[in-house]
């Protein structure tokens, strides 16, 4: 096998790297508040259901999940350029796909394909600045403008949704990504040079399939327990079927020579515990976003500039947030970066609590960037201490396998609080139509179709001059139902900073765990992304 070395090239080949990998995670990270902030007029278009809406973004954070860790194995033993070319390519074919849909499954065809171009982007774009600067100390500035570009993307994604809404159809919210990505595969042909891991691996295809299936399975049953029923008898089979996946996975890391994700990483606390933030904190965040985008549609009945304008507070507060906490972290320890940064978004997220049908954008503005100020916090630290809590020939995996279980909490954010957000709406509807003077026959007929085709069908019914006291009580169920949503993810944010409060320890304490490792054989090597 033809194994190189850390680079140690021309400048302008180290730029032109550092260059196209912050490409590459911009356009793997692109979609996520695109689509976020388009979803009612998704919803409008292809007459959605909230389920539905629910697998338009798991379907992108799904394979992500599934396949980054395989991507970054595949990086190591055929060649990271290879790799992050393919990421690039499935990141213009997902566009493509979904830009020619005319129906929500095409749609989900599409972030399929653009969520296994993310996996191939996330860990083979740090894999190469790492190979192209393999001083760690100058190494840790480079990767905070990786970060600043994927939080970029993030914040770039609703303005660029709602300036294309507002004068176009849905569907062209995905050709950006198509010259970004074809453009860059076009560069990177020439001017990007190719690296593989120093230690052998080899593809851990037992590890692979029970992660997938374990993934896929525990998502779907969440997705449609809470459509439906959790007694169903698909669900209950998706559940187990999860379970089972996810033993059969930790056996098959346990025996293989050649592990996707070596477990004894996770004698280490303070990787268990960034590792148990990342999902927690995940599933709060982006299924948070899922219900913010739904209310601003559906109860304030704003465009999509305008939610993206709102959505800005919370990714811009991010991006300025990040570089301040990058500087800080050789002054502040771990644990009061994290800590504190999910203390400040648990008091946001139950700040916002108090949003109304007619709260103003300043009223919202406010909380909204508080809530993007302590993720700028939380992220910076989160990946940093991930990384430094193994021996450095397993840092790579440890990143990976830490964004793996952040991607997963990230899956099942939109189905977790999806679900109780209908639920919870569902159950309130018959009260607030009663209060609002829309009994009998008619109430029958909206709670009926609001359980068959989901909330927004509401809308489509011919009431008359019930409309208005229609909207108003399902507002009303709605906001009941994103107010127990906020306090759930407000819970687990406060989860997360026991979590970390409890394991993360002290800087010299982790310096020991380190310098014991180094003494071990470890049995991978080279990041594979964060």
């Amino acid at each position: 096998m033809n194994v190189t070395t850390p680079a140690s090239g021309p400048v302008e080949r180290r730029a032109a790297t550092i260059v196209m990998a912050c490409l590459g995670v911009f356009v793997a990270y692109l979609p996520v508040t695109t689509v976020a902030v388009s979803l009612p007029a998704l919803q409008a278009a292809l007459n959605a259901s909230t389920a539905q809406l629910s697998w338009v973004q798991d379907a992108f954070v799904l394979p992500m999940a599934a396949f980054i860790l395989t991507a970054g194995v595949f990086g190591d033993v055929h060649g990271r350029k290879k790799v992050f070319q393919a990421g690039l390519l499935f990141s213009a074919a997902g566009a493509v796909t979904a830009l020619c849909a005319h129906s929500v499954e095409t749609v989900w065809a599409g972030q399929a394909l653009a969520g296994v171009g993310a996996a191939a982007l996330l860990p083979t774009t740090l894999a190469l600045i790492s190979h192209a600067v393999p001083d760690h100390r100058e190494r840790g500035k480079f990767i905070g403008i990786w970060a600043t570009c994927l939080t970029a993307a993030l914040a770039v994604g609703p303005l660029l949704a709602g300036v294309i809404v507002q004068h176009f159809s849905w569907r062209w919210i995905y050709l950006p990504t198509v010259p970004v990505a074809l453009l860059t595969v076009a560069a990177a042909t020439r001017q990007l040079a190719d690296s593989r891991a120093p230690h052998g691996r080899r593809l851990d295809w037992p590890g692979q399939l029970t992660a997938t299936l374990a993934v896929t399975a525990l998502v779907y049953g969440v997705i449609e327990g809470g459509a439906s029923s959790f007694t169903d008898v698909k669900v209950m089979v998706a559940l187990f079927t999860a379970v089972v996946a996810g033993a059969g996975f930790v056996l098959a890391e346990r025996r293989s020579d050649s592990p996707m994700l070596d477990l004894t990483l996770f004698r280490s606390p303070a990787l268990t515990a960034t590792t148990l933030v990342a999902t927690t904190s995940f599933l709060a965040l982006i299924g948070f976003f899922f219900v913010l985008s739904l209310y601003f549609g559906m109860v304030q009945q704003l465009d999509t500039m305008q939610a993206a304008w709102r959505l800005l507070m919370v990714t811009g507060a991010s991006l300025l947030a990040g570089g301040p906490a990058g500087r800080l972290m050789h002054r502040i320890s771990p644990r009061v970066m994290i800590t504190g940064g999910l203390l400040v978004v648990t008091a946001a997220l139950f700040a916002l609590t108090g949003l109304a049908a007619g709260t103003s954008f300043g009223s919202a503005a406010w909380r909204l960037a508080l809530l993007g100020l302590g993720m700028g916090f939380v992220m910076t630290a989160m990946t940093a201490t991930a990384v430094a809590s193994v021996p450095y020939h397993l840092a790579g995996m440890a990143a990976a396998g830490n964004n793996a279980f952040r991607q997963v909490g990230g899956a099942l954010g939109p189905a977790v609080l999806g679900a109780l957000l209908t639920s919870r709406a569902l159950d309130a509807l018959p009260g607030h139509l009663t209060g609002a003077g829309v009994t009998g026959a008619a109430q029958e007929r909206i709670v009926t179709t609001a359980q068959t085709d989901g909330l927004g069908a509401v809308a489509d019914l011919d009431l008359g001059a019930r409309t208005g006291p229609t909207m108003g009580a399902l507002g009303d169920s709605f906001l009941d139902g994103m107010r127990l949503c906020l306090i759930t993810a407000g819970s687990l944010t406060l989860l997360a900073a026991l979590v970390a409060v409890v394991l993360l320890r002290a800087p010299r304490q982790q310096r020991t765990l380190r310098a014991a490792g180094h003494t071990t054989a470890g049995k991978s090597s080279a990041a594979q992304g964060v």
